[in-house]
């Protein structure tokens, strides 16, 4: 932890605590209905963990073992209002880790936002809660001019592990490859602050990753970044993102209700416009709407 927070502060320049908005979210009266249709072991817990990899800010902003700000913080805090529970933070080291921890059974679910991707659907159900897109965070002034997947040959592009921008660019190394251009140089980070670090020290010449948490961190760089390849599907098509359950459980059933309800109520269009996450709103919460996003 104490890794990840140090890259936090570097990557932002101030800690991570002092990213947290203002503003305050309306708390919530306990569903009993939904507490009701909560798995047995959960209702006899009192609570349930929710995974994370680490700082994917302006949404999940890790500051301890078990603490955790932003979006989705405040997201997790409504739904355990709702459902009538405590829902924990645990964070663990890449989206692998992530995702065999609630396979065993160790995690009850991952708030995510997470990318929601046919392939994931096989072992596992999205929540989706969100829209997003994947540009590049690059230095000021674009050295490298790298406005597009086109312009990354040959290029060092950071990427988050076994996420599915690090798909899309090692697709797009061969591409360069077959036509006679250099690779791209792909590194692999497990965090998004070591990842902005690696751009901001010049080791990197650019972050491909989403939109949402790339916003937050160019805002946070002092002019120091700027974003390109927006408006363009830079090797995707339509993204949805949202929390991990497991396969065809009953708690998924339960999480898609809760969010239906903080939906209507408001609350989610509230947490979302605190943390100018406006852009990245859909109408209403699905399941698996993912059809095909990396091509």
């Amino acid at each position: 932890m104490k890794k990840i927070a140090t890259a936090i502060a570097l990557a932002l320049g101030l800690s991570a605590g002092c990213a947290q908005a203002a503003d305050a979210i309306p708390a919530q009266k306990v569903d009993q209905a939904l507490h009701d249709r909560l798995p047995a072991d959960i209702k006899t817990a009192g609570k349930m963990i929710s995974v994370n990899n680490g700082s994917f800010p302006p949404y999940e902003i890790v500051e301890g073992p078990t603490t955790m700000t932003g979006a989705s913080a405040d997201l997790t805090e409504a739904l355990a209002q709702l459902l009538g529970i405590k829902i924990e933070h645990a964070t663990v080291s890449g989206l692998s880790g992530v995702l065999a921890g609630i396979k065993s059974g160790r995690y009850q679910l991952a708030i995510g936002p997470i990318g929601d991707y046919p392939d994931r659907q096989a072992k596992n159900d999205f929540i989706d809660f969100v829209q997003e897109f994947v540009v590049f965070a690059v230095q000021k002034g674009n050295p490298a001019q790298i406005n597009g997947l086109d312009d990354t040959c040959g290029k060092r592009i950071a990427v988050m592990a076994a996420g599915s921008a690090e798909q899309v660019i090692r697709k797009q190394s061969l591409v360069c490859t077959d036509a006679g251009k250099p690779a791209v140089t792909v590194q692999s980070f497990t965090d998004q602050p070591s990842s902005i670090l690696a751009v901001r020290s010049k080791r990197s010449d650019a972050f491909f990753s989403s939109q949402a948490p790339l916003v937050y961190f160019v805002d946070q760089a002092h002019g120091q970044l700027e974003l390109t390849g927006q408006g363009k599907k830079n090797g995707f098509g339509d993204i949805f993102q949202g929390t991990v359950v497991p396969k065809d459980s009953e708690l998924g059933k339960v999480v898609l209700d809760g969010y239906k309800a903080l939906f209507a109520n408001g609350t989610y269009a509230a947490i979302m416009k605190k943390w100018k996450l406006d852009g990245n709103m859909i109408s209403a919460p699905g399941v698996n709407l993912a059809k095909g996003a990396a091509k």
